[in-house]
């Protein structure tokens, strides 16, 4: 029987990947995958996961933190200076960012969103 608190292992939590749109991808082929896993008050809770390669992104609305794995976040719009992400960095990106993510281990993290943003 499952806890009923219990929402998932995050860290195993299997997820089915998929291939970013080619005119994201800047280096290599990475893959990623989202499974929600709750929902509260208005956002959404779930495990994303990104395998090793470089993409831009336009962010949206999101408080995330980094469960495994080592990437380089680049902020082009607005410029900021990078964030390096390891297991327990927090993170609070913003609707509209331009960012470029530089993957060298999977990369896997809780995140917190908007349900709109999904």
């Amino acid at each position: 029987m499952t806890h009923p608190a219990l929402l998932a292992d995050a860290l195993t939590l299997p997820l089915d990947h998929e291939p970013f749109d080619a005119a994201q991808v800047v280096a290599g082929a990475p893959t990623s995958g989202w499974t929600a896993v709750g929902t509260l008050d208005g956002v959404e809770i779930g495990v994303w996961e990104m395998t090793p390669g470089e993409v831009s992104d336009t962010e949206a609305d999101e408080v995330f933190c980094v469960l495994a794995g080592a990437a380089t976040v680049e902020f082009i719009d607005p410029p900021a200076p990078p964030l390096t992400l390891q297991p327990g960095t927090l993170v609070r990106l913003q609707d509209g960012w331009r960012t470029r993510w530089h993957v060298t281990q999977t990369l896997r993290k809780v995140a917190v969103v908007p349900r709109e943003d999904r």
